[in-house]
């Protein structure tokens, strides 16, 4: 062998036992364009067709969708019956047949999270996606720039902006087509110089910045003039969402306003005379009636405050209220934006009723709809799509909807036409929103958080999801373990985001959340919301505040399932099933007091038990921070490795097959970060070794040993499923599983079912005996509780 060869041989044997990284601590991925190229090697990951091939089977909800953010048709309504759905973390979807039927036209992609859509006015087969959602809710997710169909969404291409992460609005030049403006609202949780309006006059091949404030500011919305389309009306959003602090304006807030160009964006003026001061301005929706364009409407989020609050008001999270807000404010220009003048909120029913228009969180909406022939009707979407007749005087809310409306298409031709979607999918009217109808088929979107399950024949799965609450099915395995047929979940115990813990001696005992971390007990069998047990002791007056996680850990002993543990900023133990607590750790967490905020943080986000002995735990936190108890909480150490950083911890894993072994992977999600941190430690986590390997996509939210083979681990990334046979030296994609974030990951330890839940997609199966030959071994059995020793 030549010299160059055997060179060239040993590099790459190095690059593949090192997983193609760096030794040391790893470098951030903080930039789109990265991403992008790791997407593009994990594609190279699924060349072990064995693996990649396997077929993962949606198992659900039928009954339940997700949160989508655009929803875009195509007049007039009868020439087509085409609609375009953007998902918050699901992707695009297309239905030729107004809603009968629905088909994924986004799965092959580097994101799933969804800004907005535009159709080109001149040829319908020409479609571009902004991706990042732009309401930046708890679970929203980056996206990587623009993309751009020619061919009704069968290919895509990326036209770049690939940092600004979040885009609001996507307006194209309806005499031009090649001219495209997009509102980027910029990072998630960090400062970045790609946010603003960017302009292409070529069809995407560059961009400029027509608008740019500062590295906290972005664009949210953009409307065209439809006579002239040289001018144009946009807003500016200053915010920066912090892990403690949702993204509100304060007071040096100086950027939430309105603009308007009348030379295709080369120059733009400040426009708000009569809005209120900046630092009182917040998210700003902004639309115009095309029939007569001088007549433009804003939903502002107004930060003036409307009402003291009184001890014991509390929010939807039954968290003490801060001073009520204004909120939802729509404000009406007759003059082209010369002056804004307030028309909500006049009188006291009708202030009362805008004040909670948007319940506590007006960042999440900001849209705004004028009918295109009617001035007077107007649309504001909130925790309710809401309807005006008199010029935004006064609104009716449509409650026979899902609620939380973040999208809404007015037929210009026929406004009797609109489509809708919220929280809970799709919707569609025909006469002006006086009635609506929902699709045949549900869109399966539906963002889980956690998997649990029980020893029921058939086993039954449950998790919380988003917007949803908690949902328990069946997964039915007597049609062949290749057919499992997807079902409609039903309510159980928990709320929107927990985890949740079956007791497996009667599957029907069940544990979960309500909110942060307020832990509650139920029936699967006989469940009801007024039937359930509150199992927290109140704190007394003295006593700090407990913080939970939104998905704040849970688990029932393996050793003992009468034993629970619960995590807060502390682990606490009961020992009869939730009826008497102990804390048996001291905050955990930095418990820094310039990070307390309206947002529950400095919490435990994973923990586990060794289900080799009793009294080995081990915790993880929020703010990065990680633990070991050998001695069932009575000496805790706090662990360290040489090259992890200080980063989300989002999960914790004991070995069952080793007593030393634990995993830990970490998500830099919240820091803009996605890079994949993966670590296993051989000494009760003294020392730590990266065990990401090969896979090139991050944030990691789960890995599990395999319950038969040591060697096979499982992750669940933000873009797939991956599976190593060789103890985490080496990965490969598992399955057809198209873009998803998943975030749990279990197998069935009797049934050798693989399942997980996405954020975005629903649940899903997979046969774990096409992997680790389980027929082949001995029966699974439930052991018998093993008393506390």
């Amino acid at each position: 062998m030549k010299l160059s060869n055997l060179i060239s041989t040993l590099l790459v044997a190095t690059l593949l036992f090192f997983g193609g990284k760096a030794l040391g601590q790893k470098k951030p991925v903080l930039s789109g364009e990265e991403r992008v190229e790791m997407f593009q090697k994990n594609q190279g990951l699924k060349t072990d067709t064995t693996l990649a091939s396997l077929h993962w089977q949606y198992i659900g909800p039928t009954n339940i969708s997700g949160r989508c953010t655009d929803v875009e048709g195509i007049s007039p309504r009868g020439n087509n019956y085409i609609i375009w759905v953007g998902s918050a973390t699901g992707g695009v979807w297309k239905s030729v047949n107004e809603g009968i039927t629905f088909e994924p036209v986004f799965d092959d992609m580097p994101t799933a999270s969804i800004g907005d859509i535009a159709i080109d006015p001149t040829n319908p087969d020409v479609v571009w996606v902004g991706t990042g959602e732009a309401n930046i809710f708890r679970s929203s997710n980056a996206g990587c720039g623009v993309f751009k169909t020619t061919d009704g969404g069968k290919t895509w291409q990326n036209m770049g902006l690939e940092n600004t992460h979040t885009i609001g609005r996507v307006v194209i030049d309806y005499t031009n087509p090649d001219i495209v403006y997009v509102a980027a609202t910029g990072h998630e949780w960090t400062p970045n110089k790609e946010r603003g309006l960017y302009k292409t006059t070529d069809g995407g091949k560059t961009w400029k910045k027509s608008l740019y404030l500062n590295e906290h500011a972005g664009v949210s919305d953009v409307v065209m003039h439809p006579e002239n389309p040289n001018i144009l009306y946009c807003t500016s959003w200053e915010r920066i969402r912090l892990k403690w602090k949702d993204p509100r304006t304060h007071e040096k807030t100086k950027h939430c306003g309105v603009w308007k160009s009348i030379d295709g964006g080369e120059t733009w003026k400040e426009i708000n005379n009569g809005l209120p001061a900046p630092n009182h301005r917040g998210r700003i929706g902004i639309d115009l009636c095309k029939e007569q364009p001088d007549i433009l409407y804003l939903l502002l989020d107004n930060y003036e405050v409307g009402k003291k609050a009184e001890e014991g008001d509390l929010d939807s999270y039954g968290r003490q209220r801060e001073d009520y807000i204004k909120g939802a404010t729509v404000y009406r220009s007759d003059d082209a934006g010369g002056s804004w003048k307030q028309v909500s909120g006049l009188d006291e029913e009708s202030k009362k009723y805008m004040m909670f228009h948007s319940g506590t969180y007006g960042w999440v909406f900001g849209q705004i709809r004028v009918d295109p022939k009617d001035p007077n009707i107007v649309w504001t979407l909130g925790l309710f799509l809401n309807k005006s007749v008199d010029g935004g005087k006064t609104f009716t809310p449509i409650k026979d909807m899902h609620m939380d409306h973040h999208g809404l298409w007015i037929d210009p031709n026929n406004p009797n036409y609109l489509l809708n979607v919220q929280d809970g999918g799709l919707s569609v009217s025909y006469d002006k929103g006086d009635h609506w109808r929902n699709p045949i088929e549900e869109l399966p979107l539906a963002q889980f958080y956690n998997i649990s399950y029980d020893f029921s024949e058939p086993f039954r799965v449950v998790g919380s999801i988003q917007d949803h609450h908690s949902f328990i099915g069946e997964v039915d395995l007597s049609w062949g373990r290749d057919r499992v047929q997807p079902v409609p979940f039903k309510n159980t115990v928990g709320a929107e985001g927990c985890t949740h813990a079956i007791d497996p001696r009667d599957n029907n005992t069940i544990l979960g959340s309500i909110f942060y971390g307020k832990l509650a007990k139920g029936k699967i069998d006989d469940f009801s919301w007024d039937k359930l047990d509150y199992l927290l002791p109140t704190k007394f007056p003295d006593e700090p505040h407990m913080r939970g996680q939104w998905v704040a850990p849970t688990l029932l002993s393996t050793h003992n399932p009468d034993i629970v543990y619960h995590c807060m900023q502390h682990v606490m133990i009961s020992k009869d099933q939730g009826s008497t607590w102990e804390i048996i750790s001291p905050d955990l967490t930095y418990n820094d007091p310039a990070k307390f905020g309206d947002i529950s943080h400095q919490t435990i986000s994973a923990f586990d038990e060794s289900p080799l002995r009793y009294g080995l735990l081990y915790a993880g936190t929020d703010d990065g921070r990680f633990w070991r108890t050998k001695d069932g909480g009575r000496n805790w150490v706090e662990l360290h490795g040489k090259d992890v950083p200080k980063r989300w911890v989002s999960r914790l894993v004991a070995s069952k097959y080793d007593i030393g072994t634990v995993y830990m992977t970490q998500t830099g999600r919240r820091d803009d970060d996605f890079q994949v941190y993966m670590w296993r430690s051989i000494d009760f986590g003294d020392t730590w070794e990266d065990i990401s390997g090969n896979i090139p996509v991050g944030p990691v939210n789960v890995i599990r040993e395999d319950p038969v083979d040591k060697n096979i681990l499982y992750v669940g990334t933000d873009a797939g499923v991956y599976i190593s046979k060789d103890g985490g030296k080496s990965y490969s994609v598992l399955g057809d599983l198209p873009f998803a974030y998943v975030h749990d990951l279990k197998i069935h330890p009797r049934d050798n079912m693989i399942i997980i839940a996405t954020h975005g997609r629903g649940m899903w199966v997979l046969d774990a005996n096409n992997i680790n030959k389980k027929n082949e071994r001995r029966n699974y059995y439930i052991p018998e509780p093993e008393m506390e020793r």
